[in-house]
């Protein structure tokens, strides 16, 4: 059974704000008002605890088709964001909350997924710290209690940490505040921010079980791997290279994860408790539906095609013997692009003339007149002449708005790589035997059998990493996070990107009169503004209400 209940805690009214738990209706609490719970009546059980654990955890995440951003672990900020980066475009054009981010034309004004996330995240910070205040009410053993209080905890820091890199500096919740305490606070700085984040989630893991101890019935709650890839994270993203590799290398000590031999089955819902998969956000079919399918899904199948990998991240997969990917290099074919390719790059997208399914064809073509997936600009099809493979189960029947495959959060994948950049940025040496114990296990997977990278020289060593990093974790919403971290967004977010190559197209779409020497679909410019476009901007309501919230702090 997946841990998340089939009951919906409704949202909390305010960001800042929690005056006390409001459930929607449920067999086991017919007994009780349906509309509002006290507190000295809700915190009777350990049953009801964990309804709020639940709904702490749950927080405002998409059960349906959503095309906005609802929560950091939903399909919605993790898929769809890599619309924000060189790896995808979002169908919805130009304009679009996604597209926005780093185009170069994000202001606090015009970018709903910025105002969005700032109340969705302090939202769940608000259902952590009710909860944390109100725990100590319920009649439970002092283990499940500081295993809850740990679990509430990751949570909140884990919002945090997304704050951090979003907004920077915000304002440092960590208990329910009044409504006219919520109109005073001010912003903390982001070094505190992190700071607070690597003392909790340091904390959390002291009371979180290890991965090989939790039973299936709890898959989806926070281990101890868990709250350390997040500590990880965290610690990269403020350049603690060193403490980030001993962070990293605890996990892997454990011994509890591995690299599955089947990469597709992670994404699929056909194999989601793999022990590659250290945290997940678990969907359940019609109860908790995931709509990415809806969402990203092929014209052909139903879907809306809002993901639309770009020609930038097709060219980034090697040929399958190693050598990186070139125009020029004979075994190129613009008829098969996936022809002597990284098998990922067929897993993770859809090209032109690929069958896939119980019988379907994706045509992309953009000649291809009578083609339900034509590559245009005015249908509700592809714009790149690519599709999401990754995280499609073409077997499912059901309402593609509410499908069962979760969405994977945490890989040891990941944790792998991760290590290994982390070494690498703290100046460790690097030798075969840490390259055999971390890239080249992914790289090795069954089902992806890569050649071993060799390469121990620091510089080259860092151009196939992160080239490894995308392509092993393409489009599960780790891109944009990397580009930031790397500082690399300011170079690599410039200019033109381009779908597919269709060489001799009569309805190829070019840039005003300029011709691509591939034959590529020109799809959009990008001209990301260093010092404004890495951060997000507090949206403006918020300072109409809190002018504290506009200020400057160090």
């Amino acid at each position: 059974m997946k841990f998340l209940f089939k009951r919906k805690i409704t949202r909390i009214i305010s960001s800042l704000v929690v005056t006390g738990l409001f459930l929607s209706c449920s067999d086991e609490l017919e007994r009780s008002p349906l509309d509002r719970f006290a507190s000295e009546n809700f915190w009777v059980s350990e049953t009801n605890t964990m309804l709020a654990l639940t709904a702490v955890y749950k927080g405002e995440t998409a059960g349906t088709a959503s095309a906005g951003f609802t929560d950091w672990w939903s399909y919605t900020a993790t898929v769809l964001l890599e619309g924000a980066t060189d790896n995808s475009y979002d169908r919805r054009g130009d304009n679009s909350p996604v597209n926005r981010l780093t185009n170069g034309t994000m202001l606090a004004s015009n970018t709903a997924e910025v105002r969005r996330m700032w109340d969705r995240t302090y939202e769940k910070i608000a259902r952590s710290n009710f909860f944390l205040e109100n725990i100590e009410l319920a009649p439970i053993s002092d283990e499940t209690k500081a295993r809850m209080t740990a679990e509430a905890r990751f949570v909140r820091a884990v919002q945090y940490y997304y704050l951090s890199q979003t907004y920077g500096a915000v304002p440092l919740i960590t208990r329910t505040l009044t409504l006219e305490e919520s109109f005073e606070v001010v912003k903390s700085p982001k070094r505190e921010i992190i700071q607070f984040v690597i003392d909790e989630l340091t904390d959390a893991t002291n009371n979180l079980p290890r991965y090989n101890d939790m039973p299936s019935g709890e898959f989806g709650r926070a281990s101890k791997q868990a709250a350390l890839a997040y500590l990880g994270r965290t610690q990269m993203a403020d350049r603690r290279f060193g403490e980030a590799a001993a962070t990293y290398k605890t996990v892997i000590d454990f011994g509890d994860n591995l690299i599955d031999p089947d990469y597709v089955t992670l994404f699929n819902g056909k194999n989601e408790q793999s022990k590659e998969i250290i945290f997940t956000m678990p969907y359940i079919e019609d109860l908790f539906g995931n709509g990415l399918q809806q969402n990203a899904g092929p014209a052909i199948i139903g879907g809306w095609h809002i993901v639309n990998p770009l020609g930038s991240l097709v060219e980034s997969y090697e040929f399958n013997d190693g050598t990186p990917f070139d125009f020029a290099d004979p075994r190129y074919d613009p008829a098969d692009l996936t022809k002597d390719r990284d098998p990922r790059l067929s897993y993770n997208v859809l090209v032109n003339g690929v069958e896939f399914g119980p019988g379907f064809k994706y045509i992309s073509h953009p000649d291809s007149v009578n083609s339900i997936d034509r590559l245009t600009t005015n249908k509700q099809a592809t714009r790149t002449g690519f599709g999401l493979a990754k995280f499609m189960d073409w077997d499912y029947k059901g309402d593609l708005r509410r499908a069962p495959a979760d969405i994977p959060i945490v890989r040891y994948a990941e944790v792998l790589l991760t290590y290994l950049e982390a070494k690498l940025e703290a100046g460790d040496p690097i030798d075969q035997g840490l390259l055999d114990a971390t890239i080249n296990q992914v790289r090795g997977r069954a089902s992806v059998n890569m050649p071993p990278v060799t390469e121990t020289d620091p510089t080259l060593l860092r151009v196939i990493l992160r080239r490894e990093r995308r392509n092993e974790l393409a489009l599960e919403g780790h891109r944009y996070w990397d580009l930031l971290r790397w500082d690399r967004a300011k170079d690599i977010l410039q200019g033109d990107f381009y779908g597919g190559p269709f060489p001799g197209a009569e309805n190829l779409r070019k840039n005003g009169s300029i011709d691509d020497p591939h034959d590529r679909w020109y799809v959009t410019s990008k001209s990301f503004r260093p010092g404004i476009d890495d951060r997000w901007p507090i949206p403006d309501s918020e300072i109409e209400i809190n002018p504290n919230l506009g200020l400057d702090v160090d």
